[in-house]
């Protein structure tokens, strides 16, 4: 899987990103781009991200094989301030990984030490895609492992967890809400806000980090990190969580059926992810071109005049399925799923699309398998249910309406070959303009 996604070229894509040059400061650009929640002080903030470069960093931990669009917004967080001309730090939690931060509800289940690590290298390879690691503020990629692992026991609770308050930690919203449920609380996750704690201050330590940023959901783990360098070291760092993006009637973001989008082209093809962004609400888009795309404000607001004008042409939600599918997969995949999404209603060749992007498109059309022998445009309407019957088949056929991989079939004794099957396997089956299903060749 970490092959799959180090895979895909990314230089041109980062060579192409810039902040708007119509804000005055980065600063300005994330408030307007409403990715500002909740930080330290904002005025000292925005003044240190105007001044000299700085060093921050966000934590990503491997308790999952994939990063999936709550880690993009962080992705682009760190990007922006790079571009900003500040040094990022892309942390993943090869320590914290294998415990998890608190869920809302009940205890995480822990993952083998050798899962964690094989997804250590995943999610290592997925955040790099998304940095530039050439000039002076080159990103850095860095696992807390490193130095939790030598850590003993002891030295853990003298060193570290001597700073730390069980008031002041039971009064952070992801433990006070478990310690208020049924399950209540592990000390194992309960510990969790110490090892966050801990490494902001290592990070203080080797490379001077000042600031460090995550969803606001995590603000009580961000804060440790905060108060244990002013306890520690006597000095002012600061810590910036973006909102928790959730859509305008309120669901959250980035969930279907409880499935999340993930960033890795094999739990999550390309081609469904160019659909779930084409299918943002009107109400919606624009709050997504903002936090998803490097679009200008200039740009986005003629979007913004587009959705109120003609939302019907949907040009906002195709430039945005465009962006981030091209910034997650690369230009390639996006164009590939664009041919393939015309392609399917009839707007294109579908000899030309490579397999897996066919799968990928066909995969929530129904799905019938067939035989050599049945090969009919009557019986693959049946077959596919297309049709309830053959005479009713017969019937679609006769008023022009039956397509086998984009061709039109007026003769309702024709059949199609195996030559005919795209990829050896596949015959695309329509009825009128909209209604399809996928028929494969057994055997």
């Amino acid at each position: 899987m970490a092959d799959t996604v180090e895979a895909v070229p990314q230089t041109a894509i980062l060579d192409s990103q810039k902040n708007d040059p119509s804000f005055p400061n980065i600063w300005q650009e994330l408030v307007w781009r409403g990715l500002i929640h909740v930080s330290t002080d904002e005025g000292e903030l925005e003044e240190l991200l105007a001044g000299e470069p700085i060093t921050y960093y966000c934590g990503f931990d491997p308790t999952a094989p994939s990063l999936h669009l709550g880690n993009l917004v962080q992705l682009l967080v760190l990007r922006r301030l790079q571009l900003a001309g500040h040094k990022p730090l892309g942390l993943v939690g090869g320590s914290t990984g294998l415990i998890g931060d608190p869920r809302p509800t009940a205890e995480r289940t822990l993952n083998t030490k050798d899962t964690v690590a094989e997804w250590v290298g995943y999610l290592k390879a997925q955040v790099s895609r998304f940095l530039s690691f050439e000039g002076e503020n080159a990103a850095r990629i860095v696992n807390n492992l490193d130095w939790t692992a030598p850590l003993s026991a002891i030295d853990f609770l003298r060193e570290i967890g001597k700073h730390f308050r069980v008031g002041t930690m039971l009064r952070k919203d992801a433990v006070a809400s478990r310690l208020s449920s049924d399950e209540g609380i592990s000390y194992t996750e309960f510990s969790y806000q110490i090892l966050q704690g801990m490494d902001y201050l290592e990070l203080y330590r080797q490379y001077g980090c000042v600031l460090e940023t995550g969803g606001s959901d995590q603000w009580g783990n961000l804060t440790s990190g905060t108060e244990l360098i002013r306890k520690v070291e006597g000095k002012t760092v600061h810590a910036l969580g973006t909102p928790l993006i959730t859509n305008a009637d309120g669901t959250k973001f980035g969930k279907s059926e409880g499935n999340a989008i993930w960033l890795d082209p094999v739990m999550c093809s390309p081609y469904t992810f160019y659909q779930f962004w084409l299918n943002t609400s009107d109400a919606d888009v624009v709050d997504r071109l903002k936090v998803f795309t490097f679009l200008t404000r200039v740009e986005i607001e003629q979007f913004e005049a587009s959705v109120a004008e003609r939302p019907f042409a949907r040009e906002a939600q195709r430039r945005l399925a465009f962006e981030v599918t091209s910034l997650v997969h690369g230009v390639d995949a996006a164009e590939k799923v664009i041919a393939a999404s015309a392609a399917l209603f009839g707007n294109g060749d579908l000899g030309v699309l490579d397999e897996g992007t066919l799968s990928a498109a066909t995969a929530e059309l129904t799905t019938a398998a067939v035989t050599a022998e049945q090969l009919g445009i009557v019986e693959l309407l049946v077959a596919t249910g297309l049709a309830e019957s053959k005479s009713a088949a017969r019937r679609t056929v006769g008023e022009g309406g039956a397509y086998v991989n984009n061709t039109k079939i007026t003769d309702p004794d024709a059949t199609v070959t195996v030559e005919d099957a795209l990829h050896g396997r596949y015959f695309l089956v329509r009825r009128g303009k909209k209604n399809l299903a996928t028929a494969v060749l057994e055997g």
